[in-house]
């Protein structure tokens, strides 16, 4: 597959090396001190183009004797300026006007353009081109490392990712500066959030533990999401998609531009809904998005409100093996053991099924979760060295999943047995709901002080508190004995404080840059009451963690640097290893040595980034290969493991028709001794013992050690343009045991991009949008899960392995239009 997926390369390659270079201009707009600026406006005969994170835009104009640009950016006084005739290269330096405007929000948490960390920004454009309803995850899946999947199959619903290895519960997340992790599971669940990329103005991705900010640790990467910067002008879109599995995305923005040169405000109306690839795994979801702010040369205070509202069938239990790998003489074996299927039309259905299979079948086996975030963000620019930024937030989330259960013992619902006609019944079917009612809120803030244009400092924090009750109730039993509607069968509730301080240098000395970088943090979490699985789980845990981190950059060039740097981080268990340990064990903190070096080069017509990573931990909490019963990964420590890698990440303009993205990213993971226990039980199901299994150094599982992406575009005319992205993902192993019977086979998919954008009617922009993806139909899984178990009697070790199936060969299709 790896010869294929080379060959796809080379093949692309030729053809585009073939191309013809036609004569075009590209502008540069830079500061004043020659740093680009990202998000300039140029206009050329009523035509207008933004820049790109490295200050770059391209336009192909006529051979008239002169033309006249103007470049506009918030915070820069407006330039107006004559092109000469035949000339091919600009590079244009902008004044500043000091407008505040909503990048300060991002500026203490996000690695600067040079800093001794491995990163890679998204703008504003490439979201767009890619925003056509699937989940957050997806915009970033060209980026080295990273490997995503969704439960429903085609990326909207339930999503997941892993960089380096390490899922959502290690990547850090902020909205403007802001912490969006869950508290206690450390997750960042975006389907609460339905179609938030719409009003993103770019992403960071901070591979490692990455630069200080707030909210939870960062063993993988960060995620930092700025959303919508400020406009000068009036605006309104209205973005559609309709796809394959009846899936529709429709957006409203509208935006009021500066008013009278102080006030500005935006809102969006958003809904996505889906019937999933898999079987009913459907998905409805609304969200809306308001802020409103005030911009002054000194002073700028925002606002903002979002909110999302989400139901989807659930999906996490996953496909059988015998359905995926076609092995249906187990297919009984494992209807019985893995899901509790003896007879019945049950059984009937899943020996009929196919790889969509989803063994739920009730109407209202749904997740119901709605999620509110309240911010209110002030920057105060104190002088031209020193600013303030500062944010208040408070984020409100409630909701419950209810499943259909086949008898279940009363007594564990706090239900009497019930007698009939002289028969005792002990068990029912019933149907239950399980919530979440939650608060988080807290304060932010950054001092930045920059005394001179060598040396800049940053003094930052955040105070943050989450309350969170987790209950359970029983809206319906077959028998139902003496409940009361509303009661509660479990109870427990927690609170987590989290507070944390951290200062960063950077100074500049002829041709090196320094970076200095440490945090404090303190976790208080508690938990009191009764849980679902577990009876009066009351435990507290209070921790205190020093992250520090350093860097050096050497510029071999203007257009080249090298970089190394060193960090050293913690971070807490998750809820989860509190609740359900595999071996009933307090979870301990992790730690994680990171040590990072690479190579950066770019210009008009290459940006490059080479950079090779170690990742050590100790007590690193790993998936066991289990999951809980909502498709939550079981964890356990492990005492030593690693990953360290090498990754690649280049993109070349060959000519103006043609360009080509490509990143790899090679890593071995390991776990240094790993001890397997596998749980031996009676014919009872009741557990005897452990069976104890020494692998010696094994794989990490859910670790892929070759991920490979491919993007060529072509463009034979300036506003259309064909896009090749492909993407390899090696073996990955669902356990730690390095079995491959116990695996995901590799996997290539090919997409095929293709964006139409035109001005007609007055209206400012037209854009058409075509997503085939998975173009070649391959079947295959992003994701997956497995156990093992003994039973006494049988003397021998039994595995059940369960998979997420991903879509075959579907389309999106979108049309947005602004005016």
């Amino acid at each position: 597959m790896i010869r294929q997926f080379f060959a796809t390369w080379l093949l692309t390659l030729c053809i585009t090396v073939s191309a013809l270079a036609q004569q075009k201009l590209t502008i540069r707009i830079t500061d004043q001190q020659m740093l680009p600026i990202h998000g300039a406006t140029i206009t050329i005969d009523g035509k207008s183009k933004q820049t790109n994170e490295k200050g770059l835009s391209d336009f192909l104009i006529g051979h008239e004797a002169s033309r006249t640009m103007k470049v506009q950016h918030l915070g820069y006084r407006t330039l107006t300026a004559a092109i000469e005739k035949e000339k091919t290269h600009i590079e244009v330096s902008l004044q500043p006007l000091h407008l505040q405007t909503g990048e300060a929000f991002v500026y203490a948490t996000r690695a600067k353009e040079n800093s001794a960390t491995t990163f890679k920004n998204i703008n504003k454009e490439e979201i767009r081109k890619s925003n056509l309803g699937q989940d957050i995850p997806y915009l970033i899946n060209q980026t080295p490392s990273v490997v995503v999947g969704s439960d429903a199959g085609a990326g909207i619903g339930y999503t997941n990712i892993t960089i380096r290895g390490s899922d959502n519960e290690r990547i850090n997340v902020t909205l403007n500066g802001i912490p969006l992790n869950d508290a206690e599971s450390m997750g960042s669940f975006f389907v609460n959030l339905p179609d938030f990329a719409s009003s993103m103005e770019s992403i960071q991705i901070q591979r490692g533990i990455g630069t200080s900010t707030n909210g939870a640790g960062a063993f993988g990467a960060s995620l930092n999401i700025q959303t919508d910067a400020l406009e000068n002008n009036p605006y309104a879109e209205f973005n559609n998609s309709f796809g394959s599995y009846n899936s529709w995305k429709n957006t409203l923005k509208v935006g009021s531009g500066l008013i009278n040169d102080k006030y500005a405000f935006n809102a969006r109306l958003s809904r996505i809904s889906s019937d999933g690839y898999m079987e009913r795994a459907t998905s409805d979801m609304k969200s809306f998005y308001v802020d409103g702010g005030l911009y002054t040369e000194k002073h700028t205070l925002k606002a903002t409100l979002f909110s999302g509202k989400q139901k989807t069938y659930q999906a996490w239990t996953g496909v059988p093996e015998p359905l995926i790998k076609g092995d249906r003489s187990l297919l009984t074996d494992y209807a019985g053991t893995g899901l509790g299927i003896y007879d019945g039309p049950e059984l009937d259905r899943i020996l009929q099924a196919d790889r969509r299979y989803n063994v739920y079948t009730y109407d209202n086996q749904t997740d119901n979760y709605t999620q509110t975030h309240a911010h209110l963000q002030y920057t105060n620019r104190i002088n031209d060295k020193l600013d303030l930024n500062t944010a208040l937030h408070y984020t409100r989330g409630a909701g419950y999943y209810e499943e259909y259960r086949l008898g279940d013992k009363l007594a564990k619902y706090n239900m009497e047995d019930v007698t009939l006609g002289g028969e005792k019944i002990k068990k029912s079917d019933l149907i239950r709901r399980r919530w979440l009612d939650n608060h988080f809120y807290g304060l932010t803030y950054a001092l930045n002080y920059k005394p001179t244009s060598a040396v800049n400092m940053t003094l930052g924090g955040a105070y943050n508190q989450y309350k969170g009750d987790h209950y359970g109730q029983v809206i319906w039993a077959r028998y139902a004995s003496n409940s009361e509607l509303g009661d509660k069968y479990y109870l427990n509730d927690a609170q987590k404080n989290d507070f944390n301080i951290f200062a960063k240098a950077d100074y500049r000395i002829d041709k090196w840059l320094l970076n200095l970088d440490v945090q404090y943090r303190n976790i208080y979490y508690q938990v009191q009451g009764n849980d679902d699985k577990v009876k009066d789980m009351d435990f507290d845990n209070n921790l205190n963690f020093v992250n520090p981190k350093a860097g050096i950059t050497y510029f071999l060039s203007s257009h080249a640097n090298l970089y190394a740097s060193y960090a050293y981080a913690n971070k807490e268990p998750v809820r989860k290893d509190y609740v359900e340990n595999p071996r009933n064990e307090f979870p301990k903190a992790e730690k994680m040595q990171d040590i990072e070096a690479g190579y950066r080069f770019t210009n008009n017509t290459f940006n490059l980034g080479a950079n090779v990573y170690a990742m050590l931990y100790k007590d690193q909490l790993i998936p066991t290969g289990s999951i809980n019963d909502t498709g939550g990964a079981l964890r356990m420590n492990i005492p030593k493991s690693h990953r360290i890698g090498l990754e690649l990440d280049g993109t070349w303009k060959i000519s103006k028709q043609f360009s080509w993205a490509a990143t790899l990213a090679l890593s071995d993971n390991k776990i240094k001794n790993f001890i397997e226990y596998v749980p031996v039980y009676d014919d009872d199901w009741v557990k005897i013992r452990e069976e104890v299994i020494e692998h010696g150094n094994t794989n990490i599982l859910k670790s892929a050690s070759t991920i490979l992406s491919n993007n060529v575009t072509y463009s034979p005319v300036e506003a259309l343009s064909f896009s090749l992205l492909s993407k390899y993902v090696s073996r990955l192993y669902l356990d730690n045991t390095s079995n491959k019977n116990r695996s995901i086979d590799p996997s290539f998919v090919n997409n095929l991009v293709a964006q139409y954008s035109f001005q007609a009617l007055g209206l400012q922009r037209v854009d058409l949008s075509l997503a085939v993806n998975n173009i070649l139909n391959t079947k295959y899984e992003s994701h997956g899960y497995t156990w093992r178990q003994m039973f006494e009697s049988k003397g021998s070790i039994e595995h059940y392995n369960f998979y997420y199936p991903q879509a075959t060969t579907n389309f999106m299709l979108g049309l947005n239009i602004r005016f």
